[in-house]
């Protein structure tokens, strides 16, 4: 479900809590583009940002389903036994390299379109070298494909948190017997 309603259009665009703003060393300069009628690109570049986000999130479906198909019955307990957000962590640890691996070059192909997605990774590793922006953030690729993950995990944790609440309307035939199983 969080792959699906990410994965569209405007699905972290449109989502006021997903959507993906510039970094934040780059939105202390997103004032002063406006004030010098470069606002059109700000806002060409937030779009695009969300857009590869969009068009990422689909690749994650299959790493998803092959981290249930591998889950061991260690797991297994784990998530059963486990905090609210058990399900949510596992697909974290399990995931994460890999849902990365396969962001990176849609997100990248996405971005390279703005002229200033360039020239933002140009001045941000100048920066990061002094010191003055984060590392995490000196590639815009890197840091759309990081928001492009906590979005998705925030949605996974949000569908998990649903069922946990009420399994037995909330899910398949499958996932009635497992969590109605805690009750």
């Amino acid at each position: 479900a969080a792959v699906a309603q990410l994965g569209q259009k405007d699905g972290f665009f449109g989502n006021s809590a997903l959507k993906i703003p510039l970094p934040p060393s780059l939105q202390k300069a997103e004032k002063a583009m406006r004030m010098l009628g470069m606002g059109k690109q700000a806002d060409e570049l937030v779009l695009s940002m969300n857009r590869a986000a969009e068009a990422a999130v689909p690749e994650a479906k299959t790493l998803l389903v092959d981290a249930v198909n591998e889950m061991t019955l260690e797991d297994a307990k784990g998530i059963l036994t486990g905090g609210d957000d058990s399900v949510t962590q596992y697909f974290k640890r399990t995931t994460s390299e890999p849902l990365t691996e396969k962001f990176l070059p849609i997100v990248r192909q996405a971005t390279e379109q703005v002229d200033l997605a360039q020239k933002y990774n140009r001045y941000a590793k100048q920066g990061a070298k002094l010191g003055l922006i984060d590392k995490k953030d000196a590639s815009l690729e890197g840091y759309v494909t990081q928001k492009a993950l906590d979005g998705l995990f925030l949605m996974i944790a949000e569908e998990e948190r649903a069922i946990r609440q009420n399994p037995l309307g909330q899910a398949s035939s499958l996932l009635q017997k497992v969590f109605g199983a805690l009750k």
